[in-house]
């Protein structure tokens, strides 16, 4: 078969697939498209390579377009209010093999042979919609920034190491910044061997973090509204230090300084009571703009936590995330929940001190969850999910001297678990959540707003005090 375009001339490919902007799958695919089966997630990639550039989906380690080394990639957007595009999901990449990659360096591995030059296509996700009724708004060649690609390579090298010291099974997307090993396939059984244990590793795919991938997307729509301040200012300075290490090196002048003589030294002035105080202050630390975003902080996804701590190390309070939905959380999968996606994340903890009233910067320490502890916070969370699938949230009632009646949960608490515990995050005991199932003892069929926390001890011991050795 002819195929409509010159596969051999990147200009040929790219300007046929610029012909897809604006259209849907059914109105530039060949009418035989009807005749076949396209139902389920990824589907829209494989109708596109079979159905409009006319060749057979295929999981080869060459690009898609190897006479010109050019892969194709579709991935979801969703639309803002204001209209700009973000991203719906990570992009994922080619399958890591777990084999192979022990024996590349970054420059002749699978990954550059793969992807050095993507071929971008993002179509808009609506909820309901035919995957060949759904619109096609950006469509773009893309290839690595130079500073970016020094990140993503020490994020490559860092998820080979790990794979070459038999951990493939700890892999976790918060060991990096800007590319991520994340899991890849129909379930958690989705399980392959790994060259130096014997432990199964979860099969994983390359990845570029959504965070990242917004920022592809801005590039090839042209959005400039948004302003980042840099902390990498060149190639150079990227191939010379981690992002770890320069956030590192601006922070430790500022060690054991209160937060008045951090203000006086930075210059900056601040509205100490304001909601956005910490984070402007780390900005300021870091030498950003107030009103610009950080933006590799952006394109990694880190979350920024400050803890005060009180003078015996233990945080002030427990850490919150935000509250679940039990309509929700009883859909999920421990796999894809939303909160092992946050603590799949890398942290960067801000540690402040409470001296004579006066709160001193400690540290800071880049974090993420270790993979034995994520298997602990999967019991509480797995517990959490039962109880409200059975309708079992409240166990009781206890009166306080004053008369006040509470309800008693069924929900993990402290004593069940030494990292994670679930208590109310709520307004007040109004501030509800419908239930999936009626709760048996109250007969309610919706309880007051609930979150996952980190125990303040497991902040102290775990991540405060805990010296890595690596």
């Amino acid at each position: 078969m002819k195929l409509p375009y010159n596969p051999s001339d990147k200009n040929s490919v790219i300007e046929y697939a610029k012909k897809l902007k604006g259209k849907s799958l059914r109105q530039v695919c060949d009418p035989t498209i009807l005749e076949h089966s396209y139902s389920g997630k990824g589907n829209f990639g494989q109708v596109l390579e079979k159905f409009y550039f006319g060749y057979e989906p295929n999981s080869t380690a060459e690009a898609d377009f190897a006479q010109i080394g050019m892969e194709l990639k579709s991935s979801p957007l969703k639309q803002l209010k204001n209209n700009e595009y973000r991203s719906k999901e990570r992009l994922v990449l080619n399958i890591i093999n777990y084999f192979n990659v022990v024996n590349q360096n970054f420059e002749n591995s699978d990954f550059i042979k793969k992807n050095a030059s993507i071929l971008l296509i993002f179509y808009l996700h609506q909820a309901g919609y035919d995957i060949l009724d759904l619109i096609i708004k950006l469509v773009d060649e893309w290839s690595f920034p130079s500073t970016d690609l020094e990140i993503i390579r020490k994020d490559w090298e860092t998820i080979t190491k790990k794979i070459a010291d038999g951990k493939a099974h700890e892999l976790s997307e918060g060991d990096t910044f800007y590319l991520g090993a994340c899991t890849k396939g129909a379930n958690a059984s989705s399980v392959r061997k790994q060259p130096f244990s014997e432990i199964p590793a979860k099969q994983r795919a390359y990845s570029f973090k959504q965070g990242y991938v917004n920022h592809i997307i801005a590039s090839i729509a042209g959005e400039t509204k948004e302003v980042y301040g840099k902390l990498i200012p060149s190639v150079k300075e990227a191939k010379k230090r981690t992002i770890e290490e320069i956030v590192i090196e601006k922070f430790k002048p500022y060690y054991g300084k209160t937060i008045e003589e951090i203000l006086d030294k930075t210059g900056v002035e601040l509205n100490t009571s304001a909601k956005s105080f910490y984070a402007n202050l780390t900005k300021a630390i870091l030498g950003i703009e107030l009103n610009k975003e950080i933006e590799e902080f952006e394109k990694a996804e880190i979350q920024v936590k400050t803890v005060r701590l009180k003078e015996n190390n233990l945080p002030k309070e427990d850490m919150s995330f935000p509250t679940f939905k039990y309509e929700e959380i009883v859909n999920e999968d421990w796999e894809n929940s939303d909160f092992k996606d946050i603590l799949e994340h890398k942290f960067l903890f801000v540690f402040f001190q409470f001296e004579n009233d006066k709160l001193v910067l400690r540290k800071v320490k880049f974090w993420n969850m270790p993979y034995s502890d994520l298997l602990e916070v999967e019991k509480v969370w797995t517990k959490t999910q039962q109880i409200v699938a059975k309708g079992e949230i409240v166990k009781g009632f206890k009166t306080d001297k004053n008369g006040k009646v509470s309800r008693e949960t069924n929900f993990p608490n402290k004593e069940f678990s030494k990292i994670s515990h679930v208590r109310p995050h709520a307004k007040d005991a109004s501030d509800t959540y419908p239930l999936p199932k009626k709760d048996k003892l109250t007969k309610e069929n919706e309880y007051t707003k609930h979150c996952f926390w980190l125990n303040n001890s497991y902040v102290r011991d775990e991540i405060y005090l805990k010296k890595w050795t690596e």
